[in-house]
């Protein structure tokens, strides 16, 4: 399902701080399975895998990002040892206004990578921009479209700026850390789980005073 090969050739870009995007990272001919696979999330926010059903395709896609291949890949790219670094998937489905917000992501994740899955993206909003400050969202170095298969990667530090625009509406991503620690998977799982039983209640809340 992904073009590991694709990725090996393609250019990893080291300043200001290193990534590389490579389009169309899963398949052609995998992308319409994966997609009809993919777990339904219909509320803002990050969903752990476990948190969320999904089908046999989109099982066969984590498989593959779990894979030792995967992560030779990874480890040549970006010159690291990855080896006994456990990995963190989240899943998103939906994006809100208040989604996007210029940051750099916590220490406790090394490699950050993410797969979009939307069949086409007409909006100014919602694309990733890779920034060079933490507060300007104009100071682009590279905008990234949310397009059906690709893959964007960058090392974790102090300086990986990124936020997008607003945007509200169907966003899918997936996000996949290699982290430092088993207990940073946990703490991160749990706070998803906070977060998204808290958005699941004020959405039940919200429809009950719209029917009042």
């Amino acid at each position: 399902m992904l073009d590991l090969e694709k990725f090996r050739t393609t250019p990893l870009i080291r300043e200001p701080f290193e990534f590389l995007v490579v389009p169309e990272f899963v398949r052609p001919e995998a992308r319409f399975a994966v997609n009809n696979d993919y777990p339904e999330v219909n509320r803002a926010g990050s969903f752990p895998l476990r948190e969320v059903k999904y089908g046999p395709a989109f099982a066969t896609l984590i498989r593959e990002m779990r894979s030792e291949e995967f992560r030779k890949a990874f480890e040549e790219k970006f010159n690291i040892d990855l080896t006994n670094r456990p990995d963190m998937i989240t899943v998103r489905g939906c994006c809100s206004e208040k989604d996007g917000k210029i940051h750099t992501d916590s220490e406790t994740k090394i490699i950050t990578i993410l797969i979009y899955m939307n069949s086409g993206w007409e909006s100014a909003g919602g694309r990733l921009r890779l920034l060079r400050s933490g507060n300007n969202l104009d100071d682009v170095i590279l905008e990234v479209p949310p397009t059906e298969g690709t893959l964007l990667a960058f090392r974790r530090s102090d300086n990986s700026w990124h936020g997008h625009k607003p945007f509200s509406g169907p966003r899918r991503a997936i996000q996949f850390n290699w982290v430092t620690s088993e207990a940073v998977v946990r703490r991160e799982q749990n706070r998803h789980r906070v977060s998204a039983w808290v958005k699941k209640l004020r959405g039940a809340f919200s429809g009950e005073k719209k029917a009042a």
